[in-house]
Protein backbone atom coordinates (compact mmCIF):
# COMPACT_ATOMS: atom_id res chain seq x y z
CA UNK A 1 0.00 0.00 0.00
CA UNK A 2 1.04 3.45 -0.94
CA UNK A 3 1.76 5.96 1.48
CA UNK A 4 -0.94 8.44 -0.30
CA UNK A 5 -3.41 5.26 0.19
CA UNK A 6 -2.54 5.33 4.09
CA UNK A 7 -2.45 9.15 4.22
CA UNK A 8 -5.99 9.20 2.84
CA UNK A 9 -7.60 6.82 5.63
CA UNK A 10 -8.46 8.59 8.86
CA UNK A 11 -7.92 7.06 12.38
CA UNK A 12 -11.46 6.06 12.60
CA UNK A 13 -11.01 4.11 9.61
CA UNK A 14 -7.66 2.44 10.65
CA UNK A 15 -9.54 1.70 13.61
CA UNK A 16 -12.53 -0.18 12.11
CA UNK A 17 -10.18 -1.89 10.00
CA UNK A 18 -8.20 -3.22 12.84
CA UNK A 19 -11.09 -4.56 14.68
CA UNK A 20 -11.14 -7.45 11.93
CA UNK A 21 -14.79 -6.03 11.22
CA UNK A 22 -16.52 -8.84 9.26
CA UNK A 23 -15.87 -12.11 11.70
CA UNK A 24 -16.71 -9.77 14.69
CA UNK A 25 -20.36 -8.55 12.91
CA UNK A 26 -21.07 -11.93 11.92
CA UNK A 27 -20.47 -13.54 15.48
CA UNK A 28 -22.23 -10.43 17.07
CA UNK A 29 -24.98 -10.93 14.22
CA UNK A 30 -25.76 -14.72 15.20
CA UNK A 31 -25.50 -14.10 18.77
CA UNK A 32 -28.36 -11.35 18.54
CA UNK A 33 -30.48 -13.98 15.94
CA UNK A 34 -29.80 -17.18 18.67
CA UNK A 35 -31.44 -13.92 21.67
CA UNK A 36 -34.46 -13.60 19.27
CA UNK A 37 -35.13 -17.10 18.80
CA UNK A 38 -34.67 -18.03 22.29
CA UNK A 39 -37.58 -15.51 23.23
CA UNK A 40 -34.78 -12.54 25.45
CA UNK A 41 -37.23 -9.93 24.32
CA UNK A 42 -35.76 -6.65 22.75
CA UNK A 43 -33.84 -5.33 25.79
CA UNK A 44 -32.34 -9.14 26.24
CA UNK A 45 -31.77 -9.37 22.44
CA UNK A 46 -29.66 -5.52 22.85
CA UNK A 47 -28.01 -6.44 25.81
CA UNK A 48 -26.39 -9.60 24.24
CA UNK A 49 -25.49 -8.08 21.05
CA UNK A 50 -23.66 -5.24 23.04
CA UNK A 51 -21.79 -7.51 25.00
CA UNK A 52 -21.00 -9.70 22.21
CA UNK A 53 -19.94 -7.27 20.12
CA UNK A 54 -17.70 -5.83 22.63
CA UNK A 55 -15.84 -8.81 23.01
CA UNK A 56 -15.07 -9.11 19.57
CA UNK A 57 -13.52 -6.21 18.92
CA UNK A 58 -11.44 -6.23 21.93
CA UNK A 59 -10.23 -9.99 20.48
CA UNK A 60 -10.24 -7.92 17.36
CA UNK A 61 -8.36 -5.44 18.49
CA UNK A 62 -5.91 -7.07 20.46
CA UNK A 63 -5.19 -9.57 17.78
CA UNK A 64 -3.68 -6.39 15.83
CA UNK A 65 -1.62 -4.94 18.44
CA UNK A 66 -0.04 -8.38 19.55
CA UNK A 67 0.99 -9.50 16.26
CA UNK A 68 1.78 -5.73 15.50
CA UNK A 69 5.88 -6.04 15.27
CA UNK A 70 5.38 -9.75 13.91
CA UNK A 71 3.20 -7.84 10.97
CA UNK A 72 5.15 -5.02 10.12
CA UNK A 73 8.44 -7.08 9.49
CA UNK A 74 6.19 -9.08 7.23
CA UNK A 75 5.07 -6.27 5.17
CA UNK A 76 1.65 -7.14 6.24
CA UNK A 77 -0.10 -4.01 4.29
CA UNK A 78 -3.92 -5.26 5.17
CA UNK A 79 -2.80 -4.38 8.91
CA UNK A 80 -3.81 -0.71 9.68
CA UNK A 81 -1.44 -0.62 12.28
CA UNK A 82 1.53 -2.54 10.75
CA UNK A 83 0.87 0.46 7.81
CA UNK A 84 1.17 3.04 10.32
CA UNK A 85 -2.51 3.82 9.22
CA UNK A 86 -3.72 4.03 13.80
CA UNK A 87 -1.65 4.58 16.12
CA UNK A 88 -1.03 1.99 18.77
CA UNK A 89 -1.93 3.99 21.66
CA UNK A 90 -5.67 4.51 19.79
CA UNK A 91 -6.08 0.44 19.45
CA UNK A 92 -4.82 -0.01 23.15
CA UNK A 93 -7.24 2.32 24.50
CA UNK A 94 -10.02 1.38 22.42
CA UNK A 95 -9.70 -2.40 23.48
CA UNK A 96 -9.89 -1.62 27.23
CA UNK A 97 -12.91 0.15 26.17
CA UNK A 98 -14.00 -3.00 24.55
CA UNK A 99 -13.13 -5.35 27.37
CA UNK A 100 -14.98 -2.39 29.69
CA UNK A 101 -17.89 -2.69 27.55
CA UNK A 102 -17.90 -6.70 27.82
CA UNK A 103 -17.67 -7.27 31.57
CA UNK A 104 -20.53 -4.50 31.93
CA UNK A 105 -23.06 -5.66 29.36
CA UNK A 106 -22.14 -9.40 30.31
CA UNK A 107 -22.95 -8.56 33.85
CA UNK A 108 -26.36 -7.17 33.12
CA UNK A 109 -27.18 -10.69 31.93
CA UNK A 110 -26.60 -12.22 35.20
CA UNK A 111 -23.59 -14.46 36.84
CA UNK A 112 -24.21 -17.30 34.62
CA UNK A 113 -24.60 -16.16 31.43
CA UNK A 114 -21.27 -13.48 32.34
CA UNK A 115 -19.14 -15.97 33.36
CA UNK A 116 -19.45 -18.07 30.45
CA UNK A 117 -19.12 -15.27 27.85
CA UNK A 118 -16.34 -14.10 29.59
CA UNK A 119 -14.94 -17.41 28.84
CA UNK A 120 -15.53 -17.49 25.35
CA UNK A 121 -13.78 -14.15 25.01
CA UNK A 122 -11.27 -15.01 27.44
CA UNK A 123 -10.23 -17.99 24.57
CA UNK A 124 -10.74 -15.48 22.01
CA UNK A 125 -7.53 -13.73 23.66
CA UNK A 126 -5.48 -17.34 24.24
CA UNK A 127 -5.37 -17.37 20.35
CA UNK A 128 -4.18 -14.37 20.07
CA UNK A 129 -1.73 -14.72 22.68
CA UNK A 130 -0.36 -17.72 22.17
CA UNK A 131 -2.29 -20.83 20.37
CA UNK A 132 -2.59 -19.09 17.32
CA UNK A 133 0.94 -20.56 16.05
CA UNK A 134 0.36 -23.62 17.28
CA UNK A 135 -1.60 -27.46 16.55
CA UNK A 136 -4.00 -25.80 18.77
CA UNK A 137 -5.18 -23.14 17.13
CA UNK A 138 -8.82 -24.75 16.63
CA UNK A 139 -9.50 -25.02 20.29
CA UNK A 140 -10.38 -21.32 21.12
CA UNK A 141 -12.92 -21.08 18.47
CA UNK A 142 -14.38 -24.60 19.60
CA UNK A 143 -14.57 -23.42 22.91
CA UNK A 144 -15.63 -19.64 22.30
CA UNK A 145 -18.85 -20.89 19.60
CA UNK A 146 -20.09 -23.83 22.06
CA UNK A 147 -20.47 -21.32 24.88
CA UNK A 148 -22.06 -18.86 22.68
CA UNK A 149 -25.79 -20.45 22.92
CA UNK A 150 -25.10 -21.05 26.21
CA UNK A 151 -24.52 -17.14 27.01
CA UNK A 152 -28.38 -16.79 25.56
CA UNK A 153 -30.05 -19.41 27.60
CA UNK A 154 -28.25 -19.09 30.69
CA UNK A 155 -29.56 -15.25 30.69
CA UNK A 156 -33.06 -17.35 30.26
CA UNK A 157 -35.53 -17.47 33.61
CA UNK A 158 -34.00 -20.82 35.38
CA UNK A 159 -30.96 -20.33 33.17
CA UNK A 160 -31.25 -23.61 31.65
CA UNK A 161 -27.75 -24.64 29.21
CA UNK A 162 -28.74 -25.22 25.99
CA UNK A 163 -29.08 -28.79 24.38
CA UNK A 164 -25.71 -30.95 23.84
CA UNK A 165 -26.24 -30.65 19.93
CA UNK A 166 -26.44 -27.05 19.64
CA UNK A 167 -23.28 -27.09 22.36
CA UNK A 168 -21.75 -30.08 19.59
CA UNK A 169 -23.11 -27.69 16.74
CA UNK A 170 -21.36 -24.64 18.33
CA UNK A 171 -18.02 -26.04 18.26
CA UNK A 172 -18.07 -27.36 15.14
CA UNK A 173 -19.04 -24.06 13.50
CA UNK A 174 -16.46 -22.63 15.66
CA UNK A 175 -13.52 -25.02 13.65
CA UNK A 176 -15.46 -24.27 10.63
CA UNK A 177 -15.07 -20.44 11.34
CA UNK A 178 -11.05 -20.69 11.87
CA UNK A 179 -10.24 -22.47 8.80
CA UNK A 180 -12.58 -20.58 6.66
CA UNK A 181 -11.26 -16.90 7.71
CA UNK A 182 -7.58 -18.25 7.77
CA UNK A 183 -7.58 -19.37 4.28
CA UNK A 184 -7.76 -16.24 2.45
CA UNK A 185 -4.18 -15.06 4.45
CA UNK A 186 -2.79 -18.21 4.32
CA UNK A 187 0.69 -17.27 2.45
CA UNK A 188 0.59 -13.92 4.40
CA UNK A 189 0.19 -15.92 7.93
CA UNK A 190 3.11 -18.02 6.68
CA UNK A 191 5.35 -15.68 5.93
CA UNK A 192 4.73 -13.71 9.20
CA UNK A 193 5.76 -16.97 10.76
CA UNK A 194 2.22 -17.75 12.03
CA UNK A 195 1.59 -21.71 11.49
CA UNK A 196 -1.43 -22.80 13.49
CA UNK A 197 -3.34 -25.26 12.22
CA UNK A 198 -4.70 -24.22 9.09
CA UNK A 199 -1.32 -22.88 7.68
CA UNK A 200 0.36 -26.32 8.27
CA UNK A 201 -2.29 -28.18 6.78
CA UNK A 202 -2.23 -26.35 3.54
CA UNK A 203 -5.40 -24.76 1.54
CA UNK A 204 -7.15 -27.93 0.27
CA UNK A 205 -6.99 -29.59 3.65
CA UNK A 206 -8.35 -26.06 5.25
CA UNK A 207 -10.84 -25.43 2.85
CA UNK A 208 -12.41 -29.80 3.11
CA UNK A 209 -12.47 -29.28 7.07
CA UNK A 210 -14.53 -25.87 7.25
CA UNK A 211 -16.74 -27.10 4.86
CA UNK A 212 -17.15 -30.55 6.81
CA UNK A 213 -17.28 -29.01 10.11
CA UNK A 214 -19.79 -26.51 8.86
CA UNK A 215 -22.14 -29.37 7.19
CA UNK A 216 -22.00 -31.62 10.27
CA UNK A 217 -23.09 -29.01 12.32
CA UNK A 218 -26.03 -28.12 10.34
CA UNK A 219 -26.56 -32.19 10.25
CA UNK A 220 -25.96 -32.49 14.26
CA UNK A 221 -29.57 -30.09 14.42
CA UNK A 222 -31.03 -31.81 11.39
CA UNK A 223 -29.94 -35.02 10.09
CA UNK A 224 -30.84 -36.14 6.51
CA UNK A 225 -30.52 -34.98 2.91
CA UNK A 226 -32.16 -31.85 2.85
CA UNK A 227 -29.60 -30.62 4.71
CA UNK A 228 -26.80 -32.25 2.19
CA UNK A 229 -28.64 -31.07 -0.62
CA UNK A 230 -28.32 -27.45 0.51
CA UNK A 231 -25.02 -27.46 1.78
CA UNK A 232 -23.51 -30.25 -0.45
CA UNK A 233 -23.33 -28.02 -3.84
CA UNK A 234 -21.26 -25.04 -2.63
CA UNK A 235 -18.85 -27.77 -0.35
CA UNK A 236 -18.20 -29.08 -3.86
CA UNK A 237 -17.44 -26.27 -5.21
CA UNK A 238 -15.11 -25.01 -2.79
CA UNK A 239 -12.78 -28.17 -2.81
CA UNK A 240 -12.55 -27.37 -6.58
CA UNK A 241 -11.02 -24.33 -5.55
CA UNK A 242 -9.72 -23.83 -2.41
CA UNK A 243 -7.50 -20.64 -2.37
CA UNK A 244 -10.81 -18.12 -3.00
CA UNK A 245 -13.75 -17.31 -1.65
CA UNK A 246 -15.81 -20.41 -2.20
CA UNK A 247 -14.97 -22.16 0.90
CA UNK A 248 -15.77 -19.13 3.25
CA UNK A 249 -18.76 -18.49 1.44
CA UNK A 250 -20.22 -22.81 1.59
CA UNK A 251 -19.21 -22.62 5.21
CA UNK A 252 -21.61 -19.54 5.62
CA UNK A 253 -24.01 -21.32 3.46
CA UNK A 254 -24.04 -24.21 5.54
CA UNK A 255 -23.58 -22.08 8.97
CA UNK A 256 -27.24 -20.15 7.73
CA UNK A 257 -28.93 -23.44 7.22
CA UNK A 258 -27.48 -24.50 11.19
CA UNK A 259 -28.95 -21.63 12.29
CA UNK A 260 -32.18 -21.69 10.98
CA UNK A 261 -32.72 -24.73 11.71
CA UNK A 262 -31.85 -23.74 15.30
CA UNK A 263 -34.07 -21.19 15.38
CA UNK A 264 -36.96 -22.72 13.56
CA UNK A 265 -36.45 -25.48 15.86
CA UNK A 266 -36.79 -23.62 18.75
CA UNK A 267 -33.87 -26.11 20.42
CA UNK A 268 -31.53 -23.64 21.97
CA UNK A 269 -32.76 -24.69 25.33
CA UNK A 270 -32.40 -28.41 26.89
CA UNK A 271 -34.58 -30.47 26.66
CA UNK A 272 -36.69 -28.04 24.44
Amino acid sequence: MSDAAVASRGPIEGLARACHPVPAAAVTVLAAAMAVGAGRGPVGTLLTGGAVAAGQLSIGWSNDLIDRRRDEAAGRSDKPLAVGEVAGRRVAASTCWAVACCVLLSAACGVAAATVHLVAVAAGWVYNLRLKATWWSWLPYALAFALLPAFVTLALPGRPWPAAPVLGAGALLGVAAHFANVLPDLAADRAANIRGLPQRAGARASALTAVLAATAAALLLAPGWPVLAVTAPPALAALLAPRGRLPFLAVIAATAVALGLLLLNGGLRNGS
